[in-house]
């Protein structure tokens, strides 16, 4: 049974899973902050949107300072993964571990810190962060999660119906890699785009009427990622141009984390989504020019930051 649950970077993903969790378990949060853990120990976490409620939680950025805990989500961004995995090394090693990153490769640099039992998720839920201490709640969609290794899939569907049973939505998978696969080739194109043009997510990434319209290029991306999908072997759960579609027609006008982060000039996770495709099409043969000049246009956008 899981009784305590540890989230590990409280952005936006990693706050509403805590704010949700927290409604049936206890739960610790490891920020990177001392003040972000400070006002989440003095007010709480409010979530609002799809979801309103205020969650009472124990928070550190301390590693030292933890709990035991019997599950361990891991949230944070993938440019922090390496610092965060090594923080975690040495502790609860009693727990299963689950990466919820963009892109490939998390759990391999997990497991290069511990021998935890890992599960490896994406999600497709979203929100906005407005404060530490408030995360609205804008796209309810599913995290699909999987075994990783020799993780057995009944510890798998112990989390799924953990998450489920917190309000959130989730699905298990006997083996998560088409759904990764078609999670990395939406990401990679709808965040690459959007950190270029500054749109969010929106009707323009779907239109196809005009010779001119966004979505001709973004259907032609999506689809040299679907070719290294299906050169790598596991192809793709679902078919990342409807995931696109569906998405925009929902009219959230979400914006995705790179156009986020482009606008703050932060460094963004243009490696491990656009770099880890461009990387596997190498490693395959696969042509996909258009991907590999997103890729290089994303990377001369953040050096292009003052």
């Amino acid at each position: 049974m899981i009784g305590r649950v540890c989230i590990v970077g409280a952005g936006t993903i990693g706050s509403l899973f805590a704010g949700h969790l927290a409604q049936v378990v206890d739960v610790c949060v490891l920020t990177r902050r001392r003040e972000h853990a400070q006002a989440l120990d003095e007010h709480g976490l409010r979530v609002t949107g799809r979801t309103e409620l205020t969650a009472r939680l124990d928070a550190t950025a301390d590693p030292s300072a933890l709990p035991q805990f019997d599950l361990g989500i891991v949230c944070c961004k993938g440019t922090d993964l390496e610092t965060v995995a090594a923080s975690l090394e040495g502790r609860a090693a009693q727990a299963t571990l689950m990466t919820v990153q963009n892109g490939l490769g998390a759990e391999d640099v997990v497991r290069r810190h511990g021998d935890w039992p890992l599960i490896s998720a994406i999600t497709f839920m979203s929100g906005t962060r407005h404060s530490d201490t408030e995360v609205e709640y804008i796209l309810d969609a599913a995290t699909w999660l999987g075994p990783y290794e020799e993780t057995p899939l009944a510890r798998v569907r112990e989390v799924e119906a953990l998450i489920r049973s917190s309000g959130l939505r989730a699905q298990a998978f006997e083996d998560l890699r088409p759904a990764q696969w078609s999670k990395l080739v939406f990401n990679a194109t709808v965040n690459g785009v959007a950190a270029l043009t500054g749109l969010p997510h929106d009707f323009h990434f779907g239109s196809e009427a005009e010779p001119t319209d966004l979505g001709r290029l973004v259907h032609a991306l999506m689809e040299e990622g679907t070719a290294v999908a299906q050169a790598a072997g596991p192809g793709t759960a679902d078919d990342p141009w409807e995931m696109n579609v569906h998405a925009t027609g929902r009219g959230s006008g979400h914006y995705p984390s790179m156009l986020e982060d482009v606008n703050a000039e932060r460094p963004t996770e243009v490696e491990s989504i656009n770099g880890a495709l461009v990387r596997e099409a190498e490693r395959l043969g696969v042509e996909i020019p258009l991907q590999r000049s997103l890729y290089a246009l994303v990377r001369a956008r953040e050096a292009s930051y003052s």
